[in-house]
């Protein structure tokens, strides 16, 4: 049994068979990361080894008195380092931070910590989230697990190159603009973006109106997905917009006849969306292999202007991520200390007024209600995770696709906005391969609420597609 290799569901069961100890499984990932971080860079500000080691024989030792914590007991775990957690700096990959740990756990992390998991470091992401490339001036690049000479994706690259390439077992990550789903795409994992509601965010400045990104769960399976998705999930006080419903309904078995469940194929849009040569017929192979699971998948086409959507995104867009920059904004020369992209969101949201922001909302809401209207005659909607493949990692962001120029830095994820714009929860699925070897994700989008629905729909594609998802990267 390579441990490192078994699902976290599985390796769970072996923890509490004691067919492992919680001392051998966090030697066996503190070994891989010792033999793969130092080229992937997914993996930052590491817990000392002695540290993690005590806290594996505090586990062993309330399993051999018969307690355990829950399932993900004595499993070694890693979060963004855009969240805190207690005993850890939260850098926002940013020269702006501060250097002290946290103090106290955000509700996720507490939520992890309490489902018995032992954190032994945080995963790379871009300063401040911003951007589909991981990589700052704190810790430098992520790698991808399949090629180190190109970006993992973002925000959650450091997740998704710490799951492909075996250090951790399940993963979290957040996603504003595709931020679990790029990464999981460009690393050939799963990663999901749940219901806008669905996970409670604290501490956070805002409760209210900062609704477009949110936490979720990342990994190499549905099932550790709806597992991890299970511990994260449910109402808290502090989030007053969460979802009541408790994470325990993720933790049901996920077999379902998906005969006649009705996907619609967005594809790029009707050429609206500039797409790279090859990522559209990846993902219609998927879909074919989801056709084999009983599913119908017909075209469809969005019930607005692509346009619009875009437009109205951009100021809500503007509202929220200029926000994060702003209250860094009082530290002396903090222009010299972030990248131009933050610089730009910042300067983007100054001249914004409350009059455009509820013009935005009103499109926002028109878009939500044409989405309703699709989800009468589909169940799920399709699309690629990302318009382009894994780019070479040294580039701060693609300029062009198929000669079209990218008019802001994060025009090129545009395929991404429609699930967060509307609140709905989407999965990202390994769909296949280029000539190259590099990897490429299908994008399923559930119903408002759907999430259990959607992970069942993604399980049937995995069983269907077993050979495709146990490829691993070169090296493993």
């Amino acid at each position: 049994m390579i441990i490192q290799n078994l699902s976290a569901l599985d390796l769970s069961h072996a923890i509490h068979s004691k067919a492992v100890s919680c001392r051998e499984v966090i030697t066996s990932f503190l070994n891989q990361i010792q033999k793969h971080n130092g080229s992937s860079n997914a993996l930052v500000s590491l817990a000392s080894e002695d540290l993690v080691l005590a806290q594996a024989d505090e586990r062993d030792a309330q399993l051999a008195r018969g307690e355990s914590m829950g399932w993900m007991h004595g499993m070694p775990q890693a979060v963004k380092d855009l969240t805190d957690v207690a005993g850890f700096r939260t850098s926002h990959g940013s020269n702006l931070a501060p250097h002290d740990p946290a103090n106290k756990d955000c509700i996720m992390a507490a939520r992890m910590r309490a489902a018995g998991c032992i954190f032994i470091g945080k995963t790379n992401t871009p300063e401040f989230g911003l951007g589909s490339h991981t990589f700052n001036d704190v810790f430098g690049a992520t790698y991808n697990a399949w090629d180190r000479t190109k970006s993992a994706g973002g925000s959650s690259g450091g997740a998704a190159v710490a799951l492909a390439q075996r250090m951790l077992p399940v993963a979290d990550g957040s996603d504003f603009m595709g931020s679990l789903r790029n990464p999981a795409a460009w690393n050939h994992v799963f990663g999901m973006r749940p219901s806008q509601g669905r996970l409670p965010r604290f501490p956070v400045a805002d409760a209210f109106i900062s609704q477009l990104s949110t936490e979720g769960p990342m990994a190499r399976s549905v099932r550790d997905i709806a597992m991890l998705l299970s511990t994260q999930a449910g109402y808290d006080a502090c989030s007053p917009l969460s979802i009541a419903e408790s994470g325990e309904a993720f933790a049901r078995s996920l077999d379902n006849n998906t005969k006649g469940n009705r996907v619609g194929w967005l594809a790029d849009l009707g050429a609206y969306l500039p797409m790279e040569n090859g990522i559209l017929s990846v993902c219609e192979e998927a879909l074919k292999t989801l056709e084999s699971t009983g599913c119908k998948v017909s075209n469809a086409q969005l019930g607005m202007r692509p346009e619009e959507i875009w437009d109205a995104w951009l100021v809500w867009r503007k509202a929220l991520a200029g926000r994060n920059v702003g209250a860094y904004t009082h530290l002396p020369h903090w222009r010299e200390k972030v990248k131009p992209e933050a610089q730009w969101e910042y300067d983007q949201s100054l001249n914004l007024t409350g009059h455009q922001l509820m013009q935005a909302s009103v499109t926002r809401t028109r878009f939500y209600q044409s989405m309703l209207k699709m989800f009468e005659s589909v169940d799920v909607l399709a699309l690629p995770s990302t318009q382009v493949w894994p780019f070479d990692v040294t580039e701060r962001w693609p300029r062009h696709i198929n000669g079209q120029a990218m008019d802001t830095y994060h025009r090129w994820m545009e395929v991404v906005i429609y699930a967060t714009f509307a609140g709905l929860p989407a999965i990202s699925l390994p769909a296949g391969f280029n000539a190259q070897g590099l990897p490429m994700g299908l994008q399923l989008i559930g119903k408002p609420q759907g999430d259990f629905e959607l992970l069942q729909v993604a399980y049937a594609y995995e069983q269907a597609a077993q050979d495709l998802i146990q490829k691993t990267p070169p090296g493993l």
